[in-house]
């Protein structure tokens, strides 16, 4: 049925049980993950760092799919969370997207939008959308 299944991450634990439930399915269809990080371009950190801290979070992600028998493939880009997705989605020839409800919170999501709304409505494949639960 799926064939590439398409986690971006962000390391904080909705993502991270993004990631659960993308391996999961991935396993169950003989599929692939497509785990991606975007470096956001607005950051004024050293590129360095945000470099470092985005392979280390999508080597997590491998290594979760590597105990699982699951190919999970990496993309660390450099741009917008919430512009560049529909175009990795298409260029990762993703057939569907598992993402978390949020990552940020606060000021930091006001500013910046959802994450995860934009994907919903941007993206032609089905999306399923993971939430944490709070208990």
């Amino acid at each position: 049925m799926f064939k590439t299944i398409m986690v971006p991450t962000d390391g904080s634990d909705f993502a991270a049980k993004a990631e659960d439930i993308a391996i999961s399915m991935a396993k169950s269809f003989n599929a692939k993950v497509v785990a991606v990080h975007v470096i956001d371009q607005k950051l004024i950190y050293p590129f360095e760092v945000l470099e470092d801290e985005g392979n280390s979070i999508l080597n997590k992600v491998a290594e979760k799919g590597k105990k699982e028998g699951v190919n999970v493939e990496e993309i660390l880009i450099v741009g917008s969370p919430s512009h560049d997705m529909a175009k990795i989605v298409e260029k990762s020839g993703a057939d569907m997207v598992v993402i978390g409800s949020h990552g940020r919170t606060g000021l930091e999501k006001l500013l910046m939008g959802s994450v995860a709304e934009s994907v919903f409505k941007s993206v032609k494949v089905p999306v399923l959308l993971v939430k944490l639960n709070d208990s």
